[in-house]
């Protein structure tokens, strides 16, 4: 286990034993958003209906299978468009939820579909919800020693990713304030370095540079009903 000290709070990254063959879906995740997440109440506060609608979320799976249909080293992307900010309750704080999945290009039909599902699954989406289920050579690379991310699908989306640090406190009294948008075995806040995405599906682009809006963490999950995730 790897733990991380942010401005005094403690929050643990969990390293799965990633080359386990039980089925379980492991892997690294990144996330990140329109609005501030290591923050603090004043600044919460201020974002709170005017901005956070938006996010962006990636998975990379080490191994694991889905109902059978193996998912080692492949990745799943999900692009959000909501109508309230996503605070503690995370999509449930929406009444208006859009989303384009993007699978990794590489998969085949099968692997495809249960990517999609997947990323509903996680997030609760209904297939009403989902706008759009477009395929792409992604990239994605979550660095456990340094904590250090990148995520990169064409034509898309860009993020480069650090864990937030000490350094980044503007009033002294951050905290990973809202949780990821989904389950996750472990966590830290982070910085979002480059931040670029483009859905035209939805209608939206946005860019959110040096920024502490994101998430980078491992998740270790049965098939079992999605949760919002909670520090270690």
């Amino acid at each position: 286990m790897l733990r991380s000290v942010v401005a005094g709070t403690m929050v643990a990254l969990c390293l799965p034993a990633l080359a386990l063959a039980d089925g379980r879906l492991r892997g690294t995740y990144v996330e990140a958003r329109t609005c501030q997440v290591y923050t603090g109440p004043c600044f919460a506060n201020g974002e709170v209906g005017s901005t956070g609608k938006d996010a962006i979320l990636a998975w990379e799976f080490s191994n694991g299978n889905l109902q059978g249909v193996d998912l080692a080293g492949l990745r799943v992307a999900v692009i959000l468009k909501t109508d309230n900010t996503l605070g503690f309750n995370g999509l449930a704080d929406a009444k208006y939820r859009r989303a384009v999945v993007v699978v990794d290009a590489r998969a085949d039909a099968e692997q495809r579909a249960a990517l999609r599902r997947f990323a509903a699954e996680r997030l609760g989406l209904k297939d009403a919800e989902i706008a759009e289920v477009a395929a792409a050579e992604m990239q994605m690379r979550l660095d456990l020693a340094d904590l250090t991310a990148e995520l990169n699908v064409p034509g898309t989306a860009r993020l480069k990713l650090r864990k937030a640090r000490p350094g980044d406190c503007i009033c002294s009294n951050e905290s990973a304030y809202y949780p990821p948008l989904t389950e996750l075995s472990g966590f830290v806040p982070g910085v979002t370095i480059e931040g670029d995405v483009t859905a035209r599906r939805l209608g939206r682009r946005w860019s959110i540079p040096d920024s502490r809006t994101a998430y980078l963490g491992t998740f270790d999950i049965a098939e079992a009903p999605p949760a919002i995730a909670q520090s270690l």
